[in-house]
């Protein structure tokens, strides 16, 4: 009988291993062409499957295609200096024609406690309708731009609602999107433009820029990733900016967990917040 030495065993068990490996890589890349395959090819119409942010959302896929549709409902906590706030919304998104997405969310803050008086009214901050229009899709250069507008009616306080004053102002947002993915699994996208703020009180206005930028990381031959936010706003006097680590799990085919954690780069009012996002893509 032959009997294998020490230095036989080990070259043995070295190749069976290294090829399972290869075996594993080869079977998650297969995986990963058939998925993004699948997203370039369910029509005519080109779209290029990218990782969507889960703070700073976008208005349906880039490049959508008539007929999809989505429903988020989020739930955040944030730890105040002052006082603690708690967020929630509730969005609706379609796509009516292929690459136009549109949008209607419900977004509140909620104050549970006010101890020491120093916190705001809760309340419905806005009815929030948008739109998104990719005017770019190129499935060689796994690249994608869009623009879009997002329009907001102020909402007063719940407390405030006795007074007749239901809205006390608008905010005109356009803003310009460009994502990228990098081979299967990396993914980049640059989300920015103005926020104009207007005060029916006052008949002031005054501007915001938002430059928010993201980077993540799709596990092969799933839909889940890992990436992070940076979330930069500016305006004339002033510059904030909150990293937001995140992840995304797909619980069933058409229902997704998004979390988030925040941190804020100077800590002079918000200090850490913690944001979840259920997605649910019904006919997925």
């Amino acid at each position: 009988m032959y009997k294998f030495n020490l230095k036989q065993m080990i070259c043995f068990f070295s190749m069976l291993f290294l090829s399972q490996i290869s075996f594993s890589q080869t079977e998650n890349t297969t995986k990963d062409s058939l998925y993004i395959e699948e997203v370039l090819t369910k029509t005519e119409k080109p779209k290029v499957l990218h990782a969507e942010p889960l703070y700073i959302d976008l208005i349906r896929d880039l490049g959508a295609r008539k007929g999809e549709k989505e429903w988020n409902v989020g739930f955040g906590i944030t730890d105040n200096n002052e006082y603690d706030e708690y967020l929630a919304l509730v969005e609706y998104e379609w796509a009516p024609i292929d690459r136009l997405g549109l949008e209607v969310e419900l977004p509140f803050t909620i104050y549970p406690s006010n101890k020491n008086g120093m916190a705001p009214g809760s309340k419905l901050n806005s009815v929030k309708l948008a739109a998104q229009y990719s005017f770019y899709v190129s499935e060689k250069q796994k690249t994608s731009l869009a623009i879009g507008y997002i329009h907001e009616f102020e909402m007063n306080e719940f407390d405030n609602y006795h007074n007749g004053r239901l809205f006390v102002g608008n905010v005109y947002n356009p803003f310009f999107v460009a994502a990228k993915r990098w081979g299967n699994n990396f993914h980049t996208l640059l989300y920015t433009g103005p926020a104009f703020i207007h005060h029916f009180e006052d008949n002031s206005t005054h501007t915001n820029w938002q430059i928010n930028s993201n980077f993540h990381y799709m596990i092969p031959g799933t839909r889940n990733f890992i990436g992070v936010e940076f979330n930069k706003e500016v305006t004339k006097t002033d510059f904030d900016m909150t990293i937001r680590p995140q992840m995304r799990v797909g619980i069933a085919d058409n229902l997704l967990i998004g979390i988030v954690t925040g941190i804020p780069i100077s800590r002079e009012n918000e200090r850490f917040s913690t944001f979840f996002r259920l997605i649910y893509e019904p006919g997925h």
